[in-house]
């Protein structure tokens, strides 16, 4: 059989901004009580995989919930772990820090204005298109930003373990995840919202990716 590679893609804990409801992309929240208790949990649960090679984004709350995910291992991964700003969540440019029922309420009122019902209505392109658009500095991404930038990301990943056998854990973000996989997987159709510290596993083999688990929690084992 063609050899291949795995990527196991974990969303980070929950952070405080989690908790509070706020908007987080680029910026820095620690993880609370909860989030690192998931990083543990999921951590335990893959204790006994061993990884090639570990990549996290350059945010803060990967890189703890990895610290955690590892403090769970039988293995050890020194020189083999690598911070990418590829891996960052979207940005939302001036909304980062406030309520995000702030943010969507804007989004919504926008969307009504528009001709829409509901935001359910409206795909990934459309609605960082109308967020970057509300941002009166327009820093937010919109989607050929976002996705060029994790498409980059994702290039220097298969270049250098595509067709190795190898497997790497990624611990990334819920929209950086759910978009990669969208955009990777034919017949992937969004749904829930990714949980904190879960686990979603994709394969790339002979040209082509399959998802063999998506949002999957069941691994958890709880101290």
């Amino acid at each position: 059989m063609t050899k291949g590679v795995t990527f196991y893609l974990m969303r980070h804990g929950e952070t405080f901004f989690n908790h509070y409801g706020r908007v987080q992309g680029w910026s820095n929240s620690p993880l609370t009580p909860k989030g690192i208790e998931q990083a543990k949990a999921s951590g335990r649960g893959i204790a006994d995989i061993h990884f090639d090679a570990i990549y996290t984004s350059d945010l803060q709350r990967t890189q703890e919930t990895l610290h955690h995910v590892l403090s769970q291992t039988k293995h050890s991964y020194e020189g083999k772990i690598k911070a990418m700003p590829e891996l960052r969540e979207v940005s939302f440019g001036s909304f980062e820090g406030l309520p995000s029922s702030e943010l969507f309420d804007k989004v919504e009122s926008h969307l009504l204005a528009s001709g829409y019902t509901s935001q359910a209505e409206v795909e990934m392109p459309t609605l960082l298109k109308i967020i970057k658009h509300l941002d009166p500095y327009h820093h937010a991404e919109n989607y050929v930003d976002f996705w060029n930038r994790i498409e980059t990301g994702l290039l220097i990943l298969l270049n250098k373990h595509a067709g190795t056998d190898q497997k790497i854990l990624i611990v990334s973000h819920g929209w950086t995840i759910r978009n990669l996989i969208h955009g990777l997987v034919a017949d992937y159709e969004e749904g829930e919202p990714l949980l904190n510290c879960s686990l979603s596993i994709v394969e790339y083999r002979q040209g082509q990716f399959r998802l063999n688990a998506i949002n999957k929690v069941d691994h958890f084992i709880e101290d």
